[in-house]
């Protein structure tokens, strides 16, 4: 298969940990069953993805700054969400369009989680779905991508 677009899947603190942290918050399933689940929708897209996580901010700056050709950006900043001004100024001079996803519905929770840093530098927001979170923010950024494309 041909894969013409790449989109960028990045994962920040902590989600190395899925499955086994706070189950009741982000669920039982492990990252790599839900970066599974995602390798079979970019097939059904016809999308190439490219996987990172770290639990480093500057891991993540440098992984962005290395893939200046990235047709989209999903990004899981975990915790940096609400720290990192360097990550935002990263997605914003990469140019591609990026969709920010959490597995937990933020804006429900703590106080400090309801603010997103990263948010204004992208094209959208998902949250509070569990897993399927990601799928979603795939089928997003590829419409997007498609509609930019047809413009």
């Amino acid at each position: 298969m041909d894969h013409t677009k790449t989109i960028l899947v990045i994962n920040g603190p902590n989600l190395n940990l899925l499955g086994m942290r706070e189950p009741n918050t982000y669920g039982t399933k492990s990252l790599d069953e839900i970066l599974e689940a995602m390798r079979a929708a970019a097939d059904r897209h016809g999308v190439l993805l490219n996987f990172f996580q770290s639990n480093s901010e500057g891991a993540i700056i440098d992984f962005l700054h290395e893939r200046t050709g990235a047709d989209g950006i999903i990004i899981n900043p975990a915790a940096y969400t609400h720290t990192s001004i360097a990550i935002r100024d990263a997605i914003a001079a990469l140019g591609a369009p990026a969709v920010e996803v959490h597995l937990s519905n933020v804006h429900a929770r703590e106080e400090f989680r309801r603010h997103s840093l990263i948010a204004p530098v992208c094209i959208g927001q998902i949250a509070g779905f569990g897993p399927h979170s990601y799928i979603l923010a795939l089928d997003a950024i590829v419409a997007h991508i498609a509609r930019s494309r047809a413009e």
